[in-house]
């Protein structure tokens, strides 16, 4: 069934409104499925209409979700959802249809799998990658229990170009761990090879009797080296003849089966019923249209990834409005307008390309952009060479990634003091998607690193001359700015330094003075003219402006450090080691993210839970001077 527009009123769905549940999903003939596959099409359609979040994953694994509930004994098997962007059928088929409206919402369901949300949530993910190795480690716990609990993880062509997966799919072969690894090849990378032979191959492939015959082979050629060698390449050659992934994997040492049609539910049920029961790593490959089933989204895949929610038509403005930029298109703009006054400029990103503003910057600038996948440490330590070779890396990369290049950061590029701006997106909280998302750790994952230097823009124009700041700078440098819009301050085009280490007062008052990092500056301005604060927007994390510190310490009794980033080892915790060591006897108040994981909510919501609003910061700092 095809769709051309999102329902907008709930559809009629009478055979999966009788299946809440996958033990009665599994109750259902076999027969029944393709029209399951239909009504959880159209629900899935209508509630993400709603509430908005991920959209054509989700719409690309309807087929494989209902086969595996179908199959396997959950929640007693364990499925993992690798980065869980295609887990909104999986929510619904597991006691969750009904709350599916308040996804993403405070209080509501989690927009990716959550082990607290749900026994059938076996692993909890929001980064790539990690689905193999859990669910290798699961398989290995059920092999020392003796449970007889299958495994499988299902992960997307995108994110099997992680090393961390390849270093999990070389253990698991080591260990010949009972697990199914399924790769969900969504048409954007690997090779076509999809029809009757494939699908009959792959039955065979996935036999009881084929594996065990191919085991048995193995122990009786392996007296015969010729013999085997012969029938290993005519093994070999008659996968790779129908897929391309095939010899690879063998190689690794799993059984490889597929590819086959990931849409086609009854023979993803035949399949899987046989590979359930297998022994040894076996890999599934199997080839989904991502959006399947809605035409906007199969044409364009990228743009429907994720959508916003369609507003009623009530609400729906029909007047033209000035949009303000976005920080990551700002970014944008920036590594354009900076590529074309020097050669040297290239950008890297870790398949952020459109998330990090990098769009323009491609078309642009093919020859110097480089999108080097789901690679986070790869990318940090690609761009640590190319400083080595006289280039001008730019890596373009989110806050909650940037902490799996950690090592990269500090041993390859700080260690060396090598030239290499990073641009830190999705810096602070993050709103919906919650916190596996959430940027709340870099100043403090950071400024402990030697030779590196973290600037904190207050608003849109700052971050466009502290991005060129960061880049005159011959050293490593990093500029941190947060989801979304900001200010709506005018952006000056010509790109002037800001001297490094400096900030400024904006405001002067009396008594308490508010030293502002990034984001927080705004709503520290509108608590100061409730509280008639002095202001100081710090502008740099990492070199602390430790005059212009001690100068309000001088002027003032309480100094705030307000930040959206977790106050533990933060750039409060700087200013306070700044002042315990210079004996500047000055009291100080530390506002930022709790010591806690902030659930999904909207930004707004979130900023307010954490005191972060100017009314929190107004109501904390009365507590604080009236004691």
């Amino acid at each position: 069934m095809m769709f051309y527009e999102i329902p907008l009123n709930r559809p009629n769905t009478p055979l999966l409104d009788s299946v809440p549940y996958p033990s009665d999903l599994r109750k259902l003939s076999l027969s029944s499925l393709p029209q399951l596959a239909d009504e959880l099409r159209a629900y899935l359609l209508w509630c993400t209409g709603q509430t908005g979040g991920h959209f054509g994953a989700g719409l690309g694994v309807i087929e494989l979700t209902i086969a595996l509930h179908y199959v396997y004994d959950t929640p007693f098997d364990r499925l993992l959802w690798d980065v869980g962007h295609q887990a909104y059928p999986h929510k619904i088929l597991t006691g969750r249809k009904e709350q599916m409206l308040s996804m993403r919402q405070k209080d509501g369901l989690a927009a990716f799998p959550n082990r607290a949300e749900s026994e059938y949530d076996t692993f909890g993910v929001g980064h790539s990658s990690t689905s193999i190795s859990a669910a290798l480690g699961m398989s290995l716990a059920a092999r020392q229990q003796n449970s007889g609990r299958k495994v499988a993880a299902i992960i997307g062509d995108g994110a099997m170009t992680a090393g961390m997966a390849f270093e999990a799919l070389n253990d698991a072969a080591h260990n010949k761990a009972d697990m199914l690894v399924i790769l969900n090849d969504n048409q954007m990378s690997i090779s076509h090879n999809v029809g009757g032979l494939s699908n009959y191959l792959a039955r065979i492939w996935s036999s009881k009797q084929y594996i065990a015959l191919r085991e048995e082979g193995k122990k009786v050629l392996a007296t015969m080296p010729t013999a085997w060698n012969f029938a290993r390449r005519t093994e070999e050659s008659v996968k790779h003849m129908t897929a391309s992934t095939g010899t690879l994997f063998e190689a690794i040492g799993f059984n490889t089966v597929g590819p086959i049609d990931g849409h086609d539910v009854i023979e993803l049920v035949r399949v899987l019923r046989n590979l359930r029961k297998a022994k040894g790593p076996q890999l599934l490959h199997l080839y989904t249209t991502k959006g399947k089933g809605f035409a906007p989204a199969e044409a364009d895949p990228i743009g429907y990834h994720a959508i916003t929610k369609i507003a009623p038509a009530s609400e729906r403005s029909t007047s033209p409005s000035s949009k303000k930029p976005k920080y990551s298109d700002v970014f944008g703009q920036w590594l354009c307008d900076m590529a074309a006054q020097d050669s040297r400029l290239v950008g890297i990103t870790p398949a952020m390309c459109e998330g990090s503003g990098m769009v323009n910057f491609a078309k642009q600038y093919p020859d110097r952009f480089y999108d080097v996948a789901i690679a986070e440490q790869h990318a940090v330590t690609l761009a640590a060479g190319m400083a080595c070779e006289g280039l001008k890396p730019v890596v373009a990369i989110y806050s909650t990634f940037l902490q799996r290049g950690y090592d990269q950061l500090v041993h390859d590029v700080a260690l060396q003091n090598l030239d290499v701006t990073f641009g830190i997106d999705r810096a602070g909280l993050v709103g919906e998607d919650g916190p596996t998302h959430a940027g709340a750790y870099d100043y403090a994952y950071m400024r402990t690193i030697p030779n590196i230097v973290i600037c904190a823009p207050a608003d849109e124009n700052e971050c466009r001359q502290l991005l060129y700041t960061a880049y005159q700078h011959q050293g490593c440098a990093a500029v941190r700015y947060p989801r979304g819009t900001g200010t709506g301050v005018h952006i000056d085009t010509q790109m002037t330094a800001i001297p490094i280490g400096k900030g400024e007062i904006k405001r002067l008052g009396q008594k308490v003075a508010i030293l502002a990092f990034g984001s927080m500056l705004s709503p520290s301005l509108q608590a100061a003219e409730q509280l008639n604060c002095t202001v100081a927007n710090m502008r740099f994390v990492k070199p602390l402006d430790e005059q212009l510190i001690r100068q309000l310490a001088q002027e003032h009794s309480l100094l705030v450090t307000v930040e959206e980033h977790a106050i533990m080892g933060g750039a409060g915790s700087a200013v306070n080691e700044f002042i315990f060591a210079q004996n500047l006897g000055v009291s100080v108040l530390n506002l930022g993210i709790p010591d806690a994981f902030i659930e999904h909510a909207s930004h707004s919501d979130m900023l307010k839970a954490c005191g972060l609003d100017a009314q929190g910061i107004i109501n904390t700092i009365k507590q604080r001077i009236t004691v």
